[in-house]
């Protein structure tokens, strides 16, 4: 069994070195905890151990102390091994076919799936399955489930009040494209004078290109969708592209860099920029509240509004919310080490130490025992929802394949460095969706 799939892991690889969005900017080496060697039995009598192979390096340091942690309550050795950012389609490919493979991986969500299927356990009515507060979050295949959502997640246009304060305007001067617009080219107008831009990089490195190519790209797409009343197409047809166009241009030209730099600019810059208050807007996700906290920001420094790109009802949208975020549990691993891992996840998801964890590093969670989240970004989404506003929805996981994301990244880079037309963005998506999906359908 496990031949055939190292044939076929060939071929996932070399169509696609990233199946996910990426939510981090850090690239982080190989990191572990406990001991990778041979199944375990630990002096209380619990036997197997964890391999966690973990999608999101800016959650790394946190996984690394609850690995140990679990580790020191239970005698079960837990490793935690991060892929770079960008790279861990490839970084599992080249781990699920080794002797000590990951019990424990990620896909990020139908179109994932189908790459790694045969290597996913039936979760359910396990002990995780049955915490979960809805079957909604669990990933199917056909009647098993394959995966567990773990994480509901928020992007949107993170603001530094401060210096938006400093530039004349209030957060409820921005609720809509045209009004990001005016504030945003006059805080450029006026950057001189200020000591400081309106946009953080945007940048298109492997590190940050996901920012763009995918979640910026998901507005567009949801848009299209929500006027068909779809969910997937294999034909997108662009309808929204214009606003696309749009709001790239405003990120590129009114940002800490000209837009010809973009290319080398990386997950990193942008942050930074942010953090040092070089820039009052900077897009991203409720992931990264810790690290902006990490360097100093505080509560009364920081806020998500809406992406505005000029399209749908701007006056009752929400952020961008929703997962691409699914545990799946090695089917090939052995059954003890298979029991260990989920077991770990039971404890994730109902213990003191686990569920605050994973709220104040990764963020909601849809569990029965979730502790309550500080992340102010996710507390922006609950507040936008509360008061009626409408989330959009993460479309991104029906996107036909990486290398669409690539070409569409590639274009956008060309773009913004002049060196190519917008209509070879437009190219990218419409005929680029076309192709990838007749391509990964027959």
């Amino acid at each position: 069994m496990k031949i055939k799939k190292v044939l076929a892991l060939g071929l996932v690889a070399m169509m696609s070195t990233a199946a996910f969005a990426g939510c981090g900017s850090k690239d982080n080496g190989s990191t572990t905890t406990g001991d990778a060697e041979g199944t375990t039995t630990t002096a209380d009598g619990a036997s197997g151990q964890v391999y966690y192979l973990n999608f999101k390096p800016e959650a790394d340091e946190a996984w690394q102390e609850i690995a140990a942690q679990y580790t020191e309550e239970t005698g079960v050795p837990v490793t935690v091994i991060t892929a770079a950012s960008g790279t861990y389609e490839e970084t599992l490919s080249s781990e699920i076919i080794k002797d000590e493979a990951p019990t424990l991986f990620q896909v990020n969500g139908p179109v994932g799936l189908a790459n790694w299927k045969d290597y996913c356990y039936d979760l359910k009515d396990t002990s995780l399955y049955n915490e979960l507060t809805s079957d909604a979050y669990a990933l199917y295949d056909g009647d098993a489930v394959a995966g567990i959502g773990y994480v509901i997640e928020s992007y949107g246009i993170i603001v530094n009040t401060e210096l938006l304060q400093q530039a004349g305007y209030e957060l409820s001067d921005i609720a809509s494209f045209e009004d990001l617009k005016t504030v945003a080219e006059d805080i450029t107008a006026r950057s001189d004078e200020l000591g400081f831009s309106a946009f953080t990089s945007a940048g298109m490195d492997g590190s940050s290109d996901w920012r763009f190519k995918t979640h910026l790209a998901n507005l567009p797409i949801y848009f299209e969708y929500q006027d068909k009343g779809i969910d997937s197409t294999d034909a997108i047809e662009g309808t929204y592209l214009d606003n696309y166009k749009a709001i790239w241009d405003l990120y590129i030209n009114n940002a800490t860099c000209d837009p010809s730099e973009l290319a080398g600019k990386t997950g990193d810059d942008a942050e930074n920029e942010f953090a040092d208050g070089q820039a009052v807007f900077y897009q991203n996700g409720s992931w990264e509240y810790a690290n902006l906290t990490a360097k100093g920001m505080t509560d009364d420094q920081l806020a998500m509004i809406p992406i505005y790109i000029g399209a749908g009802d701007e006056a009752n949208q929400g952020l961008c919310t929703g997962t691409e975020n699914y545990w799946c549990v090695n089917s090939e691993a052995s059954e003890e080490d298979i029991q260990a891992t989920i077991d770990f996840l039971t404890w994730m998801v109902t213990s003191e130490a686990g569920t605050q964890m994973l709220a104040d590093q990764i963020g909601v969670i849809p569990f029965k025992s979730a502790a309550d989240t500080t992340n102010l970004f996710v507390l922006n989404d609950r507040d936008y929802t509360e008061n009626g506003k409408t989330p959009v929805s993460w479309n991104f996981t029906t996107m036909p394949s990486e290398e669409w994301k690539n070409g569409v990244g590639s274009a956008l880079t060309a773009y913004a460095a002049g060196t190519g037309s917008w209509d070879d963005v437009v190219t990218a998506f419409v005929d680029g969706w076309a192709s990838e999906y007749a391509a990964a359908n027959n």
